[in-house]
């Protein structure tokens, strides 16, 4: 259903079922198409709790029908991920589109809010199918196992799967050893078994460049 039509564009083929994508980022579409917008950061009274406190302003269209609808969203990398009733946990400003099979949620990642835009809170994909997420230039899937933990810049974290624990570390940034960067700093470190997709740019937070 979901396809790349070079690293930029999301066709996705529908014949009767439908898709929910990040607002605005359709860009084309051919057959019979029904459209409805939705509020985003996730499904019911504890999605809308949740954004309340997060203050994320996620807004998710629903499309339904029988044809193609190709996606995009400034020129971003899309990057698919096959779902097999495993979760994926990912910015809200990196997902682009999921599948019907697909159920979004928000999950408590811990005390970051202070420093970085996206506050509390993570976006959740779980269930059987795919979905489609967004980078700044080509994304990197890095292995996070028992005997090697990970520690990822958070301006470059984009999701992450699998049996992990995340944390975070205060103090200091990789820009910080070379004497660069201010304020508030800290790093997110993962343990466990699973992947990490991060991406080759840091997008800027509130404590300024991490």
């Amino acid at each position: 259903m979901f396809r790349l039509q070079g690293s930029k564009v999301l066709a996705v083929d529908m014949t009767g079922d439908a898709v929910k994508a990040k607002n605005g980022s359709m860009v084309a579409y051919d057959g019979q198409m029904a459209f409805k917008k939705m509020s985003g950061g996730g499904e019911g009274v504890r999605g809308m709790v949740t954004r309340r406190l997060t203050g994320e302003q996620m807004t998710v269209m629903e499309v339904k029908g029988h044809g193609t609808c190709w996606f995009a969203d400034r020129a971003s990398e899309i990057n698919l991920v096959n779902l097999q009733g495993d979760k994926l946990y990912v910015e809200s400003s990196n997902l682009l589109a999921t599948d019907a099979g697909l159920r979004t949620g928000t999950s408590f990642t811990g005390l970051r809010g202070a420093s970085q835009g996206n506050g509390l809170f993570t976006t959740t994909v779980e269930g059987h199918g795919q979905a489609a997420i967004m980078s700044d230039g080509p994304a990197v899937l890095l292995r996070v196992s028992s005997q090697y933990p990970l520690v990822v810049d958070p301006g470059a974290y984009i999701a992450h799967q699998g049996n992990v624990r995340q944390s975070f570390q205060s103090g200091v940034t990789f820009r910080t050893f070379m004497g660069e960067g201010g304020g508030e700093a800290f790093q997110i470190r993962f343990e466990g078994d699973g992947l990490v997709y991060v991406q080759p740019s840091e997008r800027n937070t509130i404590a300024g460049d991490a």
